[in-house]
């Protein structure tokens, strides 16, 4: 489970759609206070961030679209509460960036 701190414009098609599924699993988790996952480090940095959260979900929607891909899973924007911005990482944007390259996809970084 990933949710990258990267911008959404660099990664891969598999990245991008596979970010925004791992997305819609936190924000289920943590507003239907579900199990699953719930103690995963991934879910653990949203926890109060729904808010960024939901930002987030808002600049992948802006990239798939602009790759011809249409959206129509929504989050409710009346749970987007919490920190605006993420500042917990479990890996840096550095790292990250580093952990894509290694992955030899196409993502562009």
């Amino acid at each position: 489970m990933r949710i990258w701190d990267i911008a959404p414009k660099k990664l891969c098609r598999n990245h991008l759609l596979g970010e925004h599924r791992e997305l819609h699993a936190v924000w289920s988790v943590l507003t239907g206070n579900k199990k699953g996952y719930s103690r995963h480090p991934e879910t653990l940095r949203w926890k109060g961030r729904l808010a960024a959260l939901y930002a987030r979900h808002t600049l992948l929607i802006r990239e798939m679209e602009s790759r011809g891909y249409s959206h129509r899973s929504k989050l409710d924007h009346r749970l987007a509460r919490g920190g605006r911005k993420q500042s917990v990482f479990v890996d840096p944007p550095k790292k990250q960036i580093e952990i894509l390259r290694n992955k030899g996809c196409a993502c562009r970084v």
